[in-house]
């Protein structure tokens, strides 16, 4: 009484596994996203280091610990042989003042941090520390290194 179906022989079997072949493939391949992915990783990580250019100081050492802050400092640093830099830009000793002055955004309350190399004249870092100070500048801070264990 009952009825069988075969299941698996015949033509009609055949013809659905070629209509499954011949459907789009609804998968993404990411292959080519994270090839690309990892190009960007390397070159970043090989232009990093590139980015942080500035004015070879070898800053001292010291126990004390990083400052807390939200804007960016202006910055002065006075190299081993005397010559001055704001930011990264090379100035003479009475150019000082009158630039932070025109580049100071929040006034006097700006901060001003002086970089001195660990071998620069210790009366020209006091020259320059006095000049900005005298002319307003409140917020000043020398920038050293953490003091290493050795």
């Amino acid at each position: 009484m009952g009825m069988q179906v075969s299941s698996g022989g015949g033509s009609g079997g055949g013809r659905r596994r070629r209509r499954r072949r011949n459907q789009p493939i609804s998968e993404i391949n990411v292959t080519p996203f994270v090839d690309v992915m990892l190009v960007l990783l390397i070159i970043f990580m090989v232009a990093a280091p590139l980015l942080t250019v500035g004015v070879p100081i070898d800053l001292p050492e010291t126990r004390a610990k990083a400052l807390e802050g939200d804007t960016e400092p202006l910055t002065i640093s006075i190299n081993s042989s005397g010559q001055i830099f704001l930011q990264n830009t090379e100035i003479a000793i009475d150019e000082v003042v009158p630039k932070l002055e025109a580049i100071a955004a929040n006034g006097y309350d700006q901060r001003i941090y002086v970089r001195g190399d660990q071998d620069a004249d210790y009366g020209t870092m006091m020259k320059v520390m006095g000049r900005i100070n005298a002319a307003g500048f409140k917020k000043l801070g020398l920038v050293t290194l953490e003091e290493r264990d050795s």
